[in-house]
């Protein structure tokens, strides 16, 4: 199998996967995958149910369409995340159903959108900076998207969903399922009292373990 049959058929099996786990729906969600010099993206009007891996798009770093169907009008931001997170090479970008309603309320804080409930959603998200709405395909959401990818690899865009940065698909995977499993928690604790990791909790994560001296 050619090196570019082989990444094709990555991104579908990513795209079947996020639908078969109903983190997709219809026609919406768009995934890339870079290698070399170009970035395989799903092409506008997909469903991840049903593409093929012939169908998937090329671009190159800035978004330019290289071959295949047209791009998904959200390419563009496929490629700002890239360009900004040089050591990662796929992003997923999805509409699921708790990761959207949370983008949709007021009074979150755009600098960290959700609470880390989780430890896990504390290791693979981080803080989830809130952009502010665009309309779909809007080429006005690069910008702060370009400000935000370089020190956060998941992005929440208002009233839209998730976008998230991984260095290769399987781990923007794992990401987007942690930051929706995060989400469906805080909305079935809302208006409960809750009590999500301290910053300290939070650091200890990302700190090496504490080295034991042996005698």
């Amino acid at each position: 199998m050619s090196t570019d049959r082989l990444h094709r058929e990555r991104v579908i099996a990513a795209a079947r996967s996020l639908y078969d786990r109903g983190l997709t729906h219809g026609r919406t969600g768009n995934i890339s995958l870079r290698y070399g010099e170009q970035i395989l993206v799903t092409p506008t009007g997909a469903c991840l149910g049903t593409v093929r891996p012939g169908d998937l798009s090329v671009i190159d770093a800035d978004g330019n369409h290289l071959a295949g169907p047209p791009p998904s009008k959200e390419a563009f931001f496929h490629a700002t995340m890239l360009r900004q997170r040089p050591s990662d090479a796929a992003v997923v970008h999805t509409h699921s159903t708790h990761s959207a309603a949370v983008s949709c309320l007021d009074g979150l804080d755009p600098h960290d959108a959700l609470p880390p409930l989780t430890a896990y959603f504390a290791m693979r998200v981080g803080r989830l900076p809130l952009l502010p709405y665009h309309p779909p395909g809007d080429p006005g959401a690069a910008e702060p998207i370009a400000r935000a990818a370089t020190d956060h690899p998941a992005l929440l865009l208002a009233n839209h969903g998730p976008v998230v940065a991984g260095t290769n698909l399987d781990t923007a995977l794992d990401t987007l399922e942690e930051l929706e499993h995060t989400a469906e928690i805080f909305l079935l604790l809302r208006g409960r009292a809750t009590r999500p990791l301290t910053d300290r909790q939070r650091g200890a994560l990302h700190s090496p373990p504490a080295r034991k001296d042996t005698p």
